[in-house]
């Protein structure tokens, strides 16, 4: 896997619209009512090139939603141009960007490498794939899931966690409504690119500002988010 493609993409110009996330590339534009979110899904679907791409778009009554990929890896130069059409029919439409509401959650299965099985969880949530370590929601309504290998010097865990990928203007405000609604720091090391938080009965969540939040070609995303060896299951 490269970065090249999604560190691009946070580099080029007019995509401002456009929030980097663990998913890849998604914008959110709020509309009036759910017939303006129908009239521009349809011109948003005539965009050049963006049929069959590999593009979600979701329509609410009050907003659209547009993903360019279902993974950070896949996001390539030609989605650069495609962010940049999509976003001009929008204007045209009069719809409004709203990056505070981009955002995609992820649960991460960890477990040492030979323990670690894609395929099953695949099948049992009846997922696709969209890279080698995860599987997708083929509706677009569930949260990706993440194969995380451990380190197999570590005791042996198998266990799961959160990640939240947001805007990288939003993250902090979402740190502090987490905060104020009874959670706590566990390790602030990589903030801030991303915080682990618990709540009160211990069970671990990631903010991440990541990938949307980096810059630099050599900026990575951060550390495992798992929880220490004091959770075990």
């Amino acid at each position: 896997m490269s970065e090249q493609g999604w560190q691009e993409f946070l580099a080029a110009e007019d995509v401002a619209d456009w929030v980097v996330l663990h998913g890849g590339a998604m914008a959110v534009f709020r509309v009036s009512s759910l017939v303006e979110a129908v009239r521009l899904a349809e011109a948003v679907a005539h965009v050049s090139g963006l049929d069959g791409a590999g593009a979600l778009v979701t329509i609410a009554d009050d907003q659209l939603t547009v993903r360019l990929t279902r993974d950070v890896w896949q996001l390539k130069q030609r989605h650069v141009h495609l962010a940049r059409a999509v976003s001009a029919v929008a204007r045209v439409h009069g719809a409004v960007v709203d990056r505070a509401r981009a955002q995609e959650v992820q649960l991460a299965i960890a477990g040492q490498p030979d323990t670690v099985d894609v395929g099953f969880w695949r099948a049992v949530l009846g997922y696709a794939g969209a890279s080698d370590d995860n599987a997708v929601d083929p509706l677009g309504h569930g949260s990706t899931v993440w194969m995380q290998d451990l380190d197999p010097a570590k005791p042996l865990r198998h266990v799961m966690h959160v990640d939240v990928s947001v805007a990288r203007e939003q993250v902090e405000e979402r740190l502090a409504a987490a905060l104020a609604a009874g959670g706590r720091i566990v390790d602030d090391s990589n903030a801030p690119a991303g915080w682990i938080l618990a709540d009160r009965a211990g069970n671990r969540v990631c903010i991440c500002a990541w990938p949307d939040g980096a810059s630099g070609p050599a900026a990575t995303g951060p550390e495992s988010s798992g929880p220490d060896e004091d959770r075990q299951t």
